[in-house]
Order: structure tokens, then sequence, then C-alpha cells
């Protein structure tokens, strides 16, 4: 049977909803700012992993919002970084997600998250997002302490699902994670919902590279 593991942030859930919030605080600068934010926040998370000193993605998180606004000099009272912490656990999907996720599943698919969040904190926006019941279980890296790429966070799913590396599939939006799991021997799906990304020239193809959910879930 299929099983697919869908990365959360990026790919299920728009970490870019945290620019209305962000509007409000730092004005015209918010995209910058929550772009910076997410890129150091997964720059925390990989040199956590190399380091060997893992931290909940959380702290990667706040530590990352304490960074970006010192580098851009925005000033956030200690209040407006809980307010945005606050929203960061509320993020909507993305609008391609429960259709899809419903089609996948009626298909028989076995429907996974694959995290650097932690448990709770993916639960939690599955539910505020209303799309928790389309998946069968949360494989949270806070199992095992490390973060995405790590060969050990997809050797971790498929002890966990019970599942083959052949009859698996990692579905991200995120070029790192689409990497380390074609290199581990993953079928991957990549969702370029953005026409300017690009995947890493490290000679990997994905075997699906498509514009949104629902295309991916034409493919099955």
């Amino acid at each position: 049977m299929t099983t697919i593991a869908f990365d959360i942030y990026d790919t299920v859930i728009d970490t870019a909803g945290i620019a209305n919030e962000l509007e409000t605080m730092v004005g015209g600068l918010a995209p910058v700012f929550s772009q910076l934010w997410r890129d150091k926040q997964l720059e925390y998370s990989f040199r956590r992993g190399l380091m060997h000193d893992y931290v909940p993605f959380p702290i990667c998180t706040a530590q990352a919002l304490e960074y970006t606004d010192e580098l851009m000099n925005t000033g956030l009272s200690k209040q407006a970084k809980q307010q945005l912490l606050d929203t960061y656990k509320i993020l909507p999907a993305y609008e391609d997600v429960a259709p899809a996720l419903e089609a996948l599943r009626d298909k028989g698919i076995k429907i996974y998250a694959l995290s650097n969040g932690t448990s709770e904190g993916v639960i939690n926006l599955l539910t505020h997002a209303g799309i928790e019941k389309y998946f069968l279980d949360i494989i949270s890296v806070d199992e095992i302490q490390t973060y995405k790429p790590s060969p050990e966070i997809y050797t971790h799913f498929l002890e966990r699902t019970d599942s083959t590396a052949e009859n698996s599939w990692l579905v991200s939006g995120n070029a790192f994670d689409v990497l380390g799991a074609y290199k581990f021997g993953f079928n991957t799906g990549w969702i370029k919902r953005n026409s300017r990304k690009i995947m890493d020239p490290w000679g990997c193809t994905p075997d699906i590279s498509v514009t949104s959910l629902i295309e991916l879930s034409e493919q099955f």
C-alpha cells in the first residue's frame, strides 16, 4: 500500500500566513521579515542537527525571531514577539490541502505528517486548520531529537509506520526535505508553489514536481 509522508511547514501549512500579523508591527518590512525569520529558523535547525545540540522546533523559531528583530532593527516588544509566536501556532493551511488530502484518502493512500515541529505543535496546527482527520499519525523529529534532512528521520518514519522506502513518498515544498528523502530512497514529490523556487542543483530530480497538492493527488 502506498504511504505518503507530508511535510507540514510550507507544504501543508502556509508560513507566510504570519505576514498579516507582521504588517501591523513592522509595516512594509513584513515580507522581508517573514522570509528572513523562516530562513533563520531552518538554519538553526540544520546547525543544531549537525552539532548534535537538539532543542525543540519552537525554540529554534523563537531564537530566529530574536535574531530577525535585532538584525532588522525593528524593536519589537516582548509582548509583540509573544503575539507572533502565538500566531505561528495557528497558521493557516493552503487552500488546496483539504480537497487534495480527501482525494488521496479516498484512493486508499496512507497519509502521515512528518515534521520538524513537535507532535503537539503539529496537532494544534492541523486541528486549527480542520484537516487533522486526514492524517493517520504525526511523526515528529522530536521523537529522536534531530532534524530533517538527517537520514535518521526517514528511517524512523519507516519504523513508525511499518512501511518500506519503495512504497513510501515524501511530499514537501522544501527542497532540502525532498533531497534528503530522495537520497534515502523514498519516492519524492516537490510542491513548487512559487515559480521562482528552484531545486538545488545536486543531480536529483523529484519523481513528481507540481505547483499544488491538487495536481499531486491526480498523479496517484
